[in-house]
């Protein structure tokens, strides 16, 4: 009985291992190339919603060839969250955004941490800010768009250091 079962489980583990669907395309490592990395950073910051950019972010299902860590929003007298508001989500996808394009420049060489996609960057970052505002309570919408402004504020003075 117990040869048979180990048997089995040999026979299965080699079916396992040989099958199509182990080795075929849908598990192969994505090519990486400048214009599809390039193209891949600009669908998590610009195209995907800002839920669906944290579910990959948050659910380990981004391609590990980027830079997913963040520090949230490093405002030390702020943090990341008041009354108000919470920036958590759009910290995350401006963090992605910095330290890729950052990343692509290491990689590639220049041309696309520059000042014109920073400031693109940055305004997501207030886009997605502005998007929390419009779903908090009524009477906290105006504060909460204050400080979308004053963190975007800060990191057009000093995000791109």
């Amino acid at each position: 009985m117990r040869l048979r079962f180990a048997l089995l489980v040999a026979v299965t583990t080699v079916l396992t291992v040989l099958s199509p669907t182990a080795v075929g395309p849908a598990h192969a490592a994505p090519a990486h190339s400048p214009g599809t990395d390039w193209a891949y950073v600009n669908r998590q910051l610009y195209e995907v919603s800002l839920s669906t950019f944290l579910v990959t972010a948050a659910g380990g299902t981004g391609d590990r060839w980027f830079d997913w860590s963040t520090d949230f929003c490093s405002a030390p007298m702020l943090g990341n969250t008041g009354v108000t508001y919470d920036f958590r989500g759009p910290c995350r996808r401006h963090d992605f955004g910095y330290r890729n394009l950052r990343l692509l420049d290491r990689r590639y060489g220049a041309g696309h941490w520059t000042s014109a996609n920073r400031r693109r960057v940055d305004l997501q970052f207030l886009a997605d800010m502005r998007a929390h505002c419009a779903h908090r309570s009524l009477w906290l919408q105006p504060t909460c768009r204050w400080w979308a402004q004053t963190y975007y504020a800060a990191v057009r003075l000093w995000g791109g250091r």
